[in-house]
């Protein structure tokens, strides 16, 4: 089964994604034009992608005292992708957007995820200017959001610094007003900002002819001071080279220096970089600090940068999804194709207990014959094939949440808010697994660069760190997301979940899987009320991790079961070979994957304090 076959059931016999073109925004689309969209795409990432994907691995870019350097393959892909539309696919048409769902997006640009990662990353770009078409001015947006959008330039997040990883509290970088008239630029508020950011994805390049840098930076108090934790944070865009007021480049090159690339075990087509703010060796016009135009309120930077953040947590779930799902078409193309072994045989001895007989005279099986290799095969299609579809249903929650009724809308937003943990740190650890898998199916050949499934594992051990460690998401679901607005939103999902299984319970197939679905939400609950029994955080997040796992099995569980009730409404028969697959990776995962969560929840329900209590010197 290809991707493009998942893709279109999951679309249209489970999402029925055509039904929003009955909103107004989306009238002008039809099922054709969505399948265009996905055919184009397709064929960019199988042309200028896929065929690139080991090259950007082993030319790795690097700075040759003036610019950075990177293979012609990465420059032509991004110039197709570019023109493709995609950076506006979901933007109003008056300024030059497709008004494309999110959905539909997040679909066609799973073709580029899956056909090279690294060169595939254009999702800060996108994330970038829909943050500053929510929270800039008029004139940011024209100049700076649509000239990421058409192409012209791409876009960053600079969060993190070398003493401040994900703690950003402890933010040092500054940002004073540039001059007594600084409120007066056409720009917005200008600022000299002075700082270190690390870890900067696509920091520096010459793949566009501007990068546009969104920092965060605080604004010192009336005493010099910064003020300290979050409460201080301020958003600024910083531009590479300075623009004028109708964004043409001035030919005059911002205080923002290159201070080093990092070597990174995986995505190694995409530059990675340490970033220095206002060092002095670009000034402009003679004075110190990096030119920066504030975005929105000040003190107010964080919440505008969680708008690209939210997003971003999206698709680095589905870029973890991508690779997974790379990895299992590798090894089941492996599995179809590399013979060998015997069949197990033997009848029973006369005390019951099997001979393991094989003849070695009989011809070699192919491995995909042998039942471990099924399991780690589905393994792996459980993984990718219920990711996916859990982070399609979030981005029909975003359209949901930005087109239907208020009641909806609201209901989406809420829903998104709880998923969002899962869908990013979900895939990013169970797609991880499902590499690990693909690689011990290949064997020792799995462990050479002769083949991609190795290089699939190093690209995506990197999406349980970037946009909020796996720790950070479990703390914010079980922290924040299950507890906001009284828990409103755990109850919208639970009742989602209930609505499945009473639907999945009326089918005789499906009814234990049901039950089974029931009973994992009921732990999943009671636990988190076990969690908070001492209305004290330590607590409660001392097992976060453990309560996320558990929380996002039931979430996958929840996914496969509705998937189920769309195949055998689609193909009652199961005639289909896709149609099998996805009932047989349902009770895959009801089988050997949804058991596993009674472990995670003991220690989460009795608090188990053997991790937080262990002393230091004790390791």
């Amino acid at each position: 089964m290809t991707l493009r076959t998942t893709l279109d059931f999951l679309l249209h016999d489970w999402l029925s994604t055509t039904a929003l073109t009955e909103r107004e925004r989306f009238a002008d689309h039809s099922r054709d034009t969505f399948d265009a969209v996905l055919d184009t795409c397709e064929r960019i990432a199988r042309e200028k992608y896929a065929p690139f994907n080991r090259t950007v691995d082993t030319e790795e870019p690097h700075f040759d005292g003036e610019k950075v350097i990177l293979p012609q393959a990465t420059y032509e892909a991004r110039k197709a992708y570019a023109e493709s539309g995609l950076l506006s696919a979901a933007q109003d048409y008056d300024i030059g957007g497709m008004q494309l769902p999110y959905t539909v997006e997040a679909a066609a640009n799973s073709f580029f995820a899956v056909a090279s990662i690294s060169i595939g990353s254009n999702l800060l770009t996108s994330g970038n200017a829909n943050l500053l078409m929510a929270h800039g001015t008029a004139r940011q947006k024209e100049v700076f959001a649509l000239n990421e959008f058409n192409g012209r330039w791409s876009g960053t997040m600079c969060l993190s610094e070398p003493q401040a990883g994900s703690s950003l509290s402890d933010v040092a970088t500054r940002a004073v007003p540039d001059g007594a008239d600084f409120e007066s630029d056409p720009l917005g508020p200008r600022y000299r900002l002075t700082g270190n950011k690390m870890w900067i994805s696509s920091g520096d390049h010459e793949l566009t002819e501007n990068i546009v840098h969104l920092v965060l930076a605080k604004i010192p108090g009336p005493d010099g001071k910064l003020v300290p934790g979050t409460r201080g944070i301020s958003l600024f865009i910083v531009p590479k080279k300075m623009v004028d007021a109708q964004g043409q480049l001035t030919g005059v090159r911002n205080d923002v220096a290159l201070a080093g690339l990092n070597h990174k075990l995986g995505w190694r087509g995409t530059t990675n970089t340490l970033l220095n703010f206002g060092e002095g060796k670009f000034p402009v016009d003679g004075k110190p600090g990096a030119v920066g135009y504030l975005v929105g309120q000040p003190g107010k930077g964080l919440a505008c940068m969680f708008h690209m953040m939210n997003e971003a947590r999206i698709g680095i779930g589905m870029a973890a999804t991508m690779l997974g799902l790379a990895g299992y078409y590798a090894s089941l193309d492996y599995a179809k194709n590399r013979p060998q072994g015997r069949p197990v045989q033997g009848p029973k001895d006369a005390a019951g207990a099997s001979a393991v007989v094989k003849d070695a005279a009989q011809p070699q099986v192919r491995i995909i014959e042998h039942a471990d290799v099924k399991r780690m095969l589905l393994a792996q299609k459980s993984y990718g094939e219920g990711a996916l579809a859990l982070n399609l249903f979030c981005a029909k929650l975003v359209d949901e949440q930005h087109t239907g009724e208020a009641a909806a809308a609201d209901e989406a937003r809420l829903l998104l808010e709880v998923l969002t943990p899962i869908a990013k740190s979900w895939p990013s650890e169970f797609c991880l697994e499902a590499n690990s898998l693909a690689i011990q199916i290949h064997g020792g050949y799995g462990y050479t660069r002769d083949f991609p499934v190795e290089q699939y594992w190093r690209d995506n051990r990197l999406n349980m760190i970037h946009e909020g460690t796996h720790g950070i998401q479990a703390m914010d679901l079980l922290g924040r997301k299950v507890l906001m607005e009284g828990g409103r939103g755990l109850t919208l999902l639970a009742g989602r979940i209930n609505a499945t299984i009473e639907r999945a319970i009326q089918v005789p197939a499906l009814a234990a899987h049901a039950n089974a679905l029931g009973a994992a939400l009921q732990q999943v609950g009671a636990a988190t009320k076990a969690a908070w029994a001492t209305g004290q955080p330590a607590d409660a997040l001392a097992n976060a991790v453990p309560y996320m796992q558990a929380f996002g099995h039931t979430v996958l569980a929840w996914v496969w079961l509705d998937l189920a009730l769309a195949t055998l409404a689609h193909d009652a028969a199961l005639a289909q070979p896709a149609s099998v697959g996805r009932m047989g990776s349902m009770r895959y995962f009801f089988h050997y994957e949804l058991p596993k969560i009674g472990a995670w929840l003991q220690v989460v329900s009795t608090r188990d304090a053997t991790c937080a209590s262990f002393p230091e010197d004790a390791f």
